[in-house]
């Protein structure tokens, strides 16, 4: 039996994530098409104290690995955050769903009143369950940065759409 955990998570975390994948693969097109220098939309921001597209992509790819591992009672997998370049933001996307393509539903069973405990050792420390964890912390993050490079690509005349966004379901 599939956890609702899991359901909630992992497979739509997979759905977006190879939407936004198949997104940036058009936009790199789009800027070969248009003689747009690529760093033009990779630092492109909504708003100057908003982060760039790169970090957004980065930062959505690092909570659906962080999300899913936690839940999972794994090690969250750690990349550099070096990426500079579609190419190695596709690659950054590629290894973050082969690492939930790794999580499987049996680790999420129970994990509901498992507690979650956010930047240990810190002042800034916060325990949540892992059900609170998932559906009023993480969902809503994951969200939000796949959202706003979505926004950014669409500011910037990028020819995506809502089926783009969403993906395959």
């Amino acid at each position: 039996m599939t956890t609702a955990m899991y359901t909630h998570s992992v497979p739509v975390f997979k759905q977006m994530l190879t939407a936004l994948k198949t997104i940036l693969s058009q936009t790199s097109e789009h800027a070969a098409a248009k003689g747009i220098e690529p760093d033009a939309l990779l630092q492109a921001r909504l708003f100057p104290d908003m982060f760039p597209l790169l970090k957004q992509v980065q930062i959505a790819a690092d909570f659906s690995r962080g999300i899913s591992a936690r839940l999972a009672g794994v090690d969250v997998p750690v990349y550099e955050g070096q990426e500079k370049t579609f190419t190695d933001l596709d690659a950054l996307l590629a290894q973050t769903l082969a690492f939930l393509d790794s999580v499987k539903a049996a680790q999420f069973e129970g994990k509901e009143s498992s507690e979650i405990v956010l930047r240990p050792g810190t002042p800034k420390e916060k325990k949540l369950s892992g059900q609170t964890y998932l559906a009023n912390y993480g969902l809503p993050q994951f969200f939000f940065h796949v959202t706003t490079a979505y926004d950014i690509l669409r500011h910037n005349g990028v020819a995506v759409g809502k089926r783009d966004y969403m993906g395959a379901y």
